[in-house]
């Protein structure tokens, strides 16, 4: 009998997507749920791939107190009574919590409440301060309230959209498929697409501005100048409903469009294409995301983006708006229950009313009347010993965090150190003294909130492994342990923390507030398991949800107006020098999600991208090749990465991914190298705009080294300069370089990798290399290929080995090759993750006369079902059909 599918969300950005995990004979396999606003039915690669992240490898299952395992009743009173100790001997400003968008509301909503309704101090942030901080400022500043007015269906609906900042299609692919699919259908509507970079969404654009890093403001700026001496400001909603606008035109009236343009380092004619596209548009919708809020100025970046719209009136109506797309499942969710250290639940603050409201509410006396320290300062005050006990929940700080490198030296000498997640080896938890097991992905049971606001139920469809416990639970253990009232803390179901969080969103509301989901306070455990996504607000006026927001051009200010912000662009902080010339942008890759620990489990999503590495235009750095390592280095630190030439990249421009770490690579920690610069209003760091230097580093030998089993039965990597770990089917897949040649390649790996024990059998290349199998029992145990170059050995072919080893002589002799030997052909570079097609073989096709994606589609599949690598395709599509050309002309 087959067994129900559950419906639960993805666990991945901020999209949303409503996903079908339905039980197979091993595992689970993961479809987009057809129901759900959000996506549709659709889902990216890494959603489809979810599945495959499941297994219980690296997870912790047991509480450790200093590395060794004890029982949940041991580690919740040591963790109790160490806070204690502090907050006796240093009050409670001395403890802080930080959280992650990876928590579901209910674990939030719990963790805020402790800290800031009974422990009484406000230091309780979230690496959403990391991703959208700024976005959420700017919102308060304008709407007075943190209030994204925009829904999904206005990006299909609007005559123009821009997006800025935001690589979406790799970043968000199913935002950037529906907007794709709009755009199929609807010719007409406009695309731009803002960013320094040339990336995969530039695909879909009718017009791409590649402007100078850090000018968005200026831009902007020139843009409302622009429409003001067009004509084309709604002057009668500038009156009527806003504040401010005197003083916003008259700052932006000297970006003058020559101005503008050197500022951005723009043609004037791509300058001008863009202001008409805008004033020829009745409905304009501007997508942003990680490159506006990841600045030193980003409030006032986005700012003028929501300025723009305010002083045209594209706000309030479909297919208008400013929309802030989060990073995180449930950044949104973190920002509603209060998990910034500026906030404090429900969209509320620290005025004295608040306090007051809330601390009624909660039954305490002894809730925080002031903001704590967010993400950065809250580090730093662990640095200095201002912060004595940091309970650090499923996040991985020592990665995402500007010099990361500062933040572990301060995490070190923290007296006490508290993380709760679900992996045993990250680079936090070897930082912490004591360590809980939390549920995770596929276990958990709550609720999340995605970018337009839209509430969805995650499900669990796995059972809670070991002995790992919702973040919840393991709060309210603690704060009973505390002595704070049974009653504030006695939840026994997450449902009991969601209608609590209901009702106060409702409390002495009255339409002051934009959060409010009050309609829902009195959800039966029943109901609120069957809940279907809505979006908030969710009140008496608004049962069904509230689609789009300021319909009624009422906002949340006190007089009802909104406000323009007059903005004086600024240049960012850290300009490049002659030590470090070039400027380093930050951000994801298609098939990677922050620090790799959920990914980096999957080998489908390891294919596409399988290294860190570092992209630059060839005439920045002229010396260095493809396949090249280089070493990245700024004023706080040093990578060392594969090098990628590429002329799409800007000059004087770098682009390093944020996704790898400790467990996956030596020395490629991004973060470390990043500044601790910060936006003054929010606290958000600056992760876009770090002078680097590059220089290739000279290898005297790389290699790929393949191991039988996963990593967790593997020691660590060899003490080489550069090791890079791959994620493959019950392989360990490393990629090794070093600057000194070993004596004797058998004595080296018979000493690192115990292969004296096997029969072994090993090629000799002169200068050029060295190869060895390694077998036992007719089983392949360890393959080897060293060069003085990178070498190239068919990677899948060598995976395959290990459970289908060679039979023939001549079979292990191209093994040891490093090809097939079996009459397979090469796949090449992993371009279509879903269906493991590579680019040998969508080059092939294209020879054979598939000269569009559809026809790719109809032969392979490939891009046929999450559509991230439809860029990539047409890429291909056309450098084959240029070789052709020039083929025929010959």
């Amino acid at each position: 009998m087959k067994k129900d599918a559950t419906f639960t969300t993805c666990a991945y950005c901020g999209v949303g997507c409503g996903v079908r995990m339905q039980p197979q004979v091993q595992g689970f396999s993961a479809s987009g749920d057809d129901a759900h606003p959000a996506s549709l039915g659709r889902l990216c690669v890494k959603g489809s791939a979810l599945g495959e992240t499941l297994d219980l490898q690296g997870r912790l299952l047991q509480p450790e107190i200093h590395g060794q395992p004890v029982s949940w009743e041991k580690a919740l009173d040591a963790v109790a009574s160490g806070l204690q100790q502090v907050i006796r001997e240093h009050g409670p400003q001395a403890v802080a919590f930080y959280g992650s968008g990876q928590l579901l509301t209910e674990d939030y909503y719990v963790a805020n409440k402790l800290m800031k309704g009974f422990i009484g101090a406000g230091n309780m942030d979230t690496n959403s301060r990391l991703c959208m901080a700024s976005a959420v400022v700017g919102y308060k500043r304008a709407f007075g309230a943190d209030a994204v007015p925009c829904s999904y269906q206005d990006l299909e609906r609007a005559d123009c959209v821009i997006l800025t900042g935001s690589n979406t299609a790799w970043a968000h692919p199913v935002v950037y498929q529906r907007l794709a699919q709009a755009k199929k259908e609807r010719p007409a509507m406009r695309i731009i697409v803002i960013d320094p970079r040339q990336t995969a969404t530039c695909d879909i654009a009718d017009l791409h501005l590649a402007l100078r890093p850090g000018s968005d403001a200026a831009l902007f700026c020139g843009a409302l100048n622009a429409m003001a001496d067009s004509g084309k400001l709604d002057a009668a909603f500038l009156q009527q409903h806003t504040r401010g606008a005197e003083q916003t035109l008259q700052a932006a009236q000297t970006w003058t469009p020559a101005r503008t343009a050197d500022a951005c380092a723009l043609p004037p004619a791509k300058l001008m294409a863009f202001y008409q596209m805008i004033a020829d548009s009745d409905r304009l919708v501007t997508l942003y995301s990680m490159g506006i809020n990841q600045s030193s100025s980003g409030v006032d970046k986005c700012n003028a983006i929501i300025n723009l719209h305010l002083a045209t009136g594209k706000i309030g109506r479909e297919g208008c708006g400013p929309f802030s797309i989060t990073g995180q499942p449930n950044a949104m969710g973190g920002r509603e229950v209060g998990g910034l250290a500026n906030q404090l639940a429900s969209h509320m603050g620290f005025s004295a009313q608040e306090v007051d409201r809330v601390g009624r509410f909660w039954a305490s006396d002894n809730v925080t009347k002031t903001a704590g320290l967010n993400a950065v300062d809250l580090f730093r005050a662990v640095e200095t010993g201002q912060i004595k006990a940091v309970w650090i929940m499923g996040t991985n700080p020592l990665v995402s965090l500007p010099d990361a490198d500062r933040v572990r030296a301060g995490l070190a000498r923290c007296p006490l150190v508290i993380v709760s997640d679900i992996m045993r080896d990250t680079d936090t938890t070897r930082a912490a003294h004591i360590c809980l097991p939390a549920q995770g992905w596929g276990e958990k049971n709550g609720t999340v909130t995605n970018s337009e606001r839209c509430i969805s139920r995650q499900r669990a469809f796995l059972p809670a492994p070991g002995e790992a416990k919702p973040d919840w639970w393991i709060l309210c253990q603690v704060a009973q342990r505390l002595g704070y009232d049974d009653a504030s803390f006695a939840y026994q179901h997450p449902a009991e923390i969601f209608r609590e969080h209901a009702a106060l969103s409702g409390f002495e509301n009255q339409g002051s507030r934009a959060f409010d989901i009050s309609g829902m306070a009195q959800l039966s455990n029943e109901q609120w398991d069957g809940l279907r996504p809505v979006q908030w607000p969710v009140n008496a006026a608004n049962p069904q949800g509230t689609a789009r927001l300021f319909t009624d051009n009422r906002f949340f200010h006190p007089d009802g107006h909104a406000r323009l912000i007059p903005v004086t662009p600024r240049p960012p902080v850290n300009p490049p020098t002659a030590a470090c010339p070039l400027i380093m942008n930050t951000g994801r890759v298609r098939d990677q999600w922050h620090t790799m620990t959920r990914t980096g489990k999957s080998a489908r999503l390891m294919q596409h991208i399988s290294e860190p590495f570092c992209q630059f235009h060839p005439d920045d750095a002229p010396q260095i090749q493809p396949g090249d390592l280089v070493r990245v280095a700024s004023s706080h630190g040093w990578l060392l990465l594969r090098a990628q030439p590429d002329r799409l990249q800007p000059r004087g421009s770098v682009f390093v991914p944020m996704h790898w770490n400790s467990q996956f690579s030596q020395q490629a920690r991004v973060d470390a190298l990043i500044e601790a610069h910060t936006d003054p209003l929010s606290g958000q760091p600056e992760s876009k705009h770090m002078p680097v230097s590059l220089r290739r580093w000279n290898a005297a030998w790389q290699a790929e080294l393949f191991m039988r089993g996963d990593s967790d039965r593997h020691p660590a990597p060899p003490d080489t300069a550069y090791w890079s770990r791959i994620a493959q089917q019950g392989v360990t897949h490393y990629t090794l370089a070093d600057s000194s040649l070993p004596q004797d390649w058998t004595a080296w790996l018979s000493e690192h990798f115990g292969t004296g024990q096997w029969v072994c059998q090993a090629a000799h290349l002169g200068d050029d290399g060295f190869h060895l199998l390694a077998w036992s029992g007719g089983e392949l145990q360890l393959a080897f290929y060293a060069h003085r170059r990178r070498p190239a050995p068919e990677r899948q072919a060598v995976v395959a080995a290990f459970s289908q080893p060679p039979v023939t002589a001549s079979q292990r002799l191209a093994l040891l090759a490093g090809t097939a030997g079996n009459g397979k052909a090469p796949t090449g570079a992993m371009i279509c993750s879903c269906f493991a097609i590579g680019e040998i073989a969508i080059a092939d096709a294209v020879r054979q006369g598939c000269h569009s994606v559809q026809q790719l589609g109809a032969q392979l599949k490939c891009g046929t079902n999450c559509g991230s690598c439809i860029p990539e395709l047409k890429k291909i599509i056309a450098g084959q059909l240029t070789s052709l050309t020039a083929g025929d002309d010959q």
